[in-house]
């Protein structure tokens, strides 16, 4: 199947022009609170129910194969309708705009954080607000494990990668590929799927050169920062920390936040673990994908790194973000030619499936990590026999009012459906009982 009959089976009833893709493209990107559901949600309507530029079954399938891919879902599949309305501009604006009114936002956040974070008024809403990012990631973790534990090797699955990373340190990426080489497997077993229609040959070559393009692309400013300051410079570490977290971002924000504290916080030092989920919170706060957090990562780290300034942290934040979205463009692009084959593999199947199980076990480590920071004020920490430094909770630092923001937040979200919003704003506003008590 060709890129033209793609796209032409893509489009339902009537093709917009282009300016009213961009229109629509723009909406969404400042309408798009409430995560990666409420965001596919509201393509859902605009794109699909309201305009009907393409029909629910391609929608489904674009939103199939975007989920197969590393990186933020919900810009992927903004780029793929996009792409589909009016190839590869369609594509780029679609995407561009899903993500620019949110960065705007944190830019401008992350900037006023560092300059009046440590105010007594800004320090006790942020602490109601910490106090709601617990919250939202035990939320996660419920969804995705009523997702993701199918059979009882699911479990398994999740419990090891859990143990991996809690207590043996593993890194990220390893779990990762350790999940999907074990679905892999597992898939050799399972019943072959419908058979998969051929790629012609003008699609391939477009794939390729698109590939090549949007890898050179991606890796360029990388490239000059290496040359230019080298290996040991924060920019340049920020291009490859973000670069790595690109290819192995599945399952989500909050599975790579788990990879993002491991190496923002604890191997680079670039800020501590309050601000990184001071910089969650405000992410939250935002249009556009949980993972503009990068951005606020990126900007502290060039902000707060030696001889750190207002450019560094500008250019750092750029970094970061152009290393985060750049590739679904490659993803989408190169990738859209084979998604129907793709879709249809078994193998990609039981690799996806493997990586979500073992995302959930991320995801639990990522939420300890963070009740461990947000109801209590200090951490102990134990040495293993194997060497590996364990964090456990110093049980006389507890804080009660943040357990019970936390607690109130949890019970809005899973039990009421709350807006996102209206939980954060009541979050931070609870965080003021703290100067009274204080």
């Amino acid at each position: 199947m060709s890129d033209a009959s793609i796209q032409a089976e893509a489009i339902a009833t009537a093709r917009p022009s282009f300016a009213e893709l961009v229109a629509a493209s723009f909406k969404i990107g400042c309408l798009g609170f409430g995560g990666p559901a409420g965001q596919i949600a509201l393509m859902h309507r605009i794109f699909v129910d309201e305009k009907k530029w393409i029909d629910e079954p391609r929608y489904l399938h674009a939103l199939n194969y975007c989920m197969l891919l590393p990186g933020p879902e919900a810009q992927q599949l903004a780029t793929y309708v996009g792409w589909l309305l009016h190839g590869v501009r369609g594509g780029l604006v679609a995407g561009a705009l899903f993500v620019l009114p949110g960065a705007l936002v944190v830019f401008g956040l992350s900037w006023l954080y560092v300059l009046h974070a440590q105010t007594p008024l800004v320090a006790a809403l942020l602490y109601g607000v910490k106090a709601a990012v617990l919250a939202f990631v035990v939320e996660a973790l419920v969804k995705v494990g009523k997702r993701a534990l199918k059979t009882r090797l699911d479990l398994w699955i999740a419990g090891l990668a859990f143990i991996a990373l809690y207590l043996f340190g593993v890194p990220f990426p390893l779990v990762v590929i350790g999940a999907g080489v074990f679905g892999l497997v597992r898939a050799r077993s399972a019943p072959i799927l419908t058979p998969m229609a051929g790629i012609d040959k003008a699609s391939a070559r477009g794939a390729l050169s698109a590939a090549a393009i949007w890898g050179v692309l991606w890796l360029a400013p990388l490239a000059i920062a290496f040359v230019v300051l080298g290996r040991g410079h924060v920019l340049t570490d920020v291009g490859i920390l973000f670069s790595e977290l690109a290819v192995v971002t599945f399952g989500g924000a909050y599975a790579v936040l788990a990879y993002l504290q491991q190496q923002a916080v604890d191997a680079h030092g670039w800020l501590s673990a309050g601000q990184m989920i001071d910089g969650l919170g405000l992410a939250e706060t935002t249009p556009g994908p949980l993972i503009l957090v990068n951005q606020f990562v990126a900007f502290l780290a060039g902000w707060q790194a030696q001889g750190g300034s207002f450019g560094l942290a500008v250019a750092c934040a750029a970094m970061a973000s152009w290393c985060t979205f750049a590739p679904s463009y490659l993803w989408i692009f190169a990738g859209a030619p084979y998604a129907e084959r793709l879709r249809q593999n078994r193998f990609a199947a039981g690799a996806l499936a493997g990586i979500t199980a073992a995302v959930l076990g991320v995801i639990a480590n990522l939420a300890l990590w963070f009740g461990l920071h947000v109801i209590f004020a200090r951490d102990l920490a134990f040495a293993t026999p194997w060497g590996r430094t364990i964090a456990a909770p110093e049980f006389a630092s507890f804080e009660p009012l943040a357990a019970l923001i936390a607690l109130g937040a949890a019970i809005a979200l899973m039990r009421f459906k709350a807006n996102v919003l209206l939980v954060i704003l009541a979050s931070a506003l609870a965080g003021l009982v703290r100067l009274v008590v204080l």
